[in-house]
């Protein structure tokens, strides 16, 4: 009598599995998400998803630009690649004059939490002043270090806490209430 029970509970599994099958979701998915623009095989084509991001928005800055810089350890000093984003940060912000800026430096573990709170606010000086001499006006601009109180990642590996040696770009339209 069991074998017949789980014979009868396989043949209806099966039955349900081949009814799911014969259904079809693609006018649901079709009304659920927007048809992909036509891709020219250029590399500049849009990420599938952002074709309509609006030129001088939030998120056009960080897709075609980047917001994030990062430091080696106990360094301020700005390598040829944070220099290379912030070039271009300056270039998109000095065709953007509306936006204003909040430099949100940050720094690992690897030192007392007064050491890392100045060497934070250090870096995020450094890309205040770098986007001050490509053009950007200083008014525009505010830096804030934060330690290491805002950690991207909880970690002891080096690959890792580079990830918290950063400054981050924060697109603002007035400035922070102090």
């Amino acid at each position: 009598m069991s074998a017949m029970i789980g014979y009868t509970k396989r043949l209806a599994g099966a039955a349900m599995l081949l009814a799911l099958a014969a259904c079809s979701t693609t006018e649901v998915a079709s009304l659920e998400e927007p048809a992909a623009a036509p891709m020219t095989g250029q590399t500049n084509d849009p990420a599938p998803g952002f074709e309509n991001v609006a030129q001088g928005s939030e998120e056009d800055f960080i897709l075609s630009v980047g917001r994030r810089i990062y430091f080696k350890q106990d360094s301020a000093a700005l390598d040829a690649v944070a220099m290379a984003t912030l070039d271009n940060q300056a270039a998109w912000l000095n065709k953007n004059p509306t936006w204003l800026l909040k430099l949100q430096g940050f720094a690992d573990d690897t030192g007392s939490a007064s050491k890392m709170q100045t060497l934070s606010q250090k870096r995020a000086d450094a890309a205040m002043a770098y986007l001050t001499s490509k053009g950007v006006d200083p008014k525009r601009m505010w830096a804030k270090g934060y330690g290491n109180d805002r950690e991207v990642r909880d970690c002891t590996e080096r690959s890792c806490k580079v990830q918290n040696r950063r400054v981050v770009t924060n697109l603002r339209t007035q400035p922070d209430a102090v």
